[in-house]
Formats: structure tokens, C-alpha cells, sequence
């Protein structure tokens, strides 16, 4: 029969308080102001990648329409982007 150790576990060195400054509350917006997202040219790139793959596969990934699905999706992204960023795409 095995038995069981218990181990007690002592904070020598707890973490010091500070008085330095809280991260103040979160800024405000107007509910009609749209939210800037930043976004890198990689995920532009992968939202394109993603849509060009999921074209092909309802296609059933039928050779010679590579080019096609991803101008589609591009398109596509960039709309995405221009209305959720008001009206400015990348």
C-alpha cells in the first residue's frame, strides 16, 4: 500500500508592493465611433489564404481554379475590411 506525503510549500520571497499606478479605466467611445483593429499584413494574407482554401474545397478542389479563388477571396476580405473599418480598407 502506497502512502501519500504531503509537502508544504513556503513563499520565502513574496512579490513586493508597489505604489506604482493601476492601468487607468479603459477609454470610452462614442456606440456610433467605429473600433480600430490593427492588422497585420499576415493576417490579411492568412483571412485570403482561408477563403481561397474554403472556395476550392466546395469546389471539391477541382485543379485549374487556383488563381480564381484567391482573387475571389481577396475581394472578399477586402470588403470585409472596408466596412469593418468604416469605410478604409488596407
Amino acid at each position: 500500500m502506497a502512502t501519500r506525503r504531503s509537502t508544504v510549500v513556503s513563499v520565502k520571497n513574496p512579490p513586493a508592493r508597489t505604489n506604482a499606478p493601476r492601468p487607468s479605466a479603459p477609454v470610452r467611445r462614442s456606440p456610433t465611433e467605429p473600433v480600430r483593429l490593427a492588422l497585420t499584413p499576415e493576417a490579411r494574407r492568412g483571412m485570403i489564404a482561408e477563403g481561397a482554401y474554403l472556395r476550392a474545397e466546395r469546389r471539391g478542389f477541382a485543379p485549374g481554379h487556383e488563381t480564381e479563388d484567391w482573387l475571389a477571396a481577396e475581394a472578399e476580405v477586402d470588403v470585409l475590411l472596408k466596412v469593418a473599418h468604416g469605410g478604409s480598407s488596407q
